[in-house]
């Protein structure tokens, strides 16, 4: 099974920006299209940004034109740039495979935007 550790949450004030990476213990993305998701208290998890094998990305309505999703093969490392975050970005965020398996997440990282 495929580790993926999530990292670079934190608390950032509204305007800020945050880069999230999720590391992968082997090369996966010649395989899996890979998604960034996130879960809010109370609300259903949601696909924020996604990015094929090919390369293609797409994005949440709420979160495009702020966020860029990326990947470094080399360090079988996906990336989601953070920009201009609002409080409702708050929520925590989750890395998966596109569309995600079910009953198989990791921990997560906390992003708090507050003032």
């Amino acid at each position: 099974q495929v580790q993926l550790v999530e990292s670079g949450g934190g608390l950032v004030q509204p305007g800020g920006s945050l880069r999230l990476s999720c590391a992968a213990s082997e090369s996966i993305f010649s395989i899996y299209a890979m998604g960034w998701y996130r879960q809010a208290p109370g609300k259903q998890r949601e696909l924020v940004a996604r990015l094929t094998r090919g390369g293609s990305t797409a994005y949440a309505d709420s979160v495009k034109g702020r966020f860029t999703i990326s990947r470094d093969n080399v360090k079988n490392t996906v990336y989601l740039q953070m920009n201009s975050l609002k409080p409702e970005d708050t929520a925590v965020y989750y890395c998966n495979a596109y569309p995600a398996p079910r009953d198989n997440w990791g921990q997560g990282t906390q992003v708090t935007v507050s003032s």
